[in-house]
């Protein structure tokens, strides 16, 4: 049995949970969020409690067990709280700017490179050198943090690039002259 998976998980007031055939759907304050269900695994909710149990015994449900756990924790969690990760801008003339659904970076290419938002995340980029990405999803909050990351990662010699606010760099030491 997975450690994790036999963990119960609290159902907070103003939550809502509904599990449909092989769907469970979790509404909360700040909006709704669904997930399939594994075949290996039945959610068991009472007295504001949910449980993961598992349906049969095969290789590898342990880690489903686990997984499906974790989901629907995440799942109340975000429709309760929401999730957050913030990055920084770190160089010389780096900037960015939200207009609308669209994060403008400038970051040292010839021209700023435009990234679409997707839906159900929201980007704020008021702080100086900061931009914070939220959401009620973790998966697409962290992808979106990714990819915005990705678009000029941080070099080893200067830290100039777009890191996570908690990342350290290991900095290299540069040439060393005559």
């Amino acid at each position: 049995m997975s450690r994790i998976g036999k963990k119960i998980v609290a159902i907070p007031a103003g939550v809502d949970i509904k599990v449909d055939g092989e769907m469970i759907v979790v509404k909360g304050p700040k909006g709704s969020l669904s997930e399939r269900l594994h075949p290996a695994v039945k959610i068991e909710i009472a007295d504001r409690v949910l449980t993961v149990v598992k349906v049969r015994e095969e290789k590898g449900d342990d880690a489903v067990h686990g997984l499906m756990r974790s989901l629907t924790a995440n799942m109340i969690t975000g429709v309760t709280v929401g999730y957050q990760k913030v990055l920084e801008i770190v160089g010389v003339g780096y900037r960015a700017q939200v207009q609308g659904s669209v994060l403008t970076l400038s970051v040292g290419y010839s021209s700023p490179v435009n990234y679409a938002v997707p839906k159900g995340i929201e980007v704020d980029a008021s702080g100086k050198g900061q931009v914070a990405i939220k959401g009620i999803d973790k998966r697409l909050v962290g992808t979106v943090a990714a990819e915005v990351r990705a678009i000029r990662p941080p070099e080893p010699y200067k830290g100039k690039g777009i890191k996570y606010s908690d990342e350290r760099i290991r900095r290299k030491v540069g040439k060393t002259g005559a």
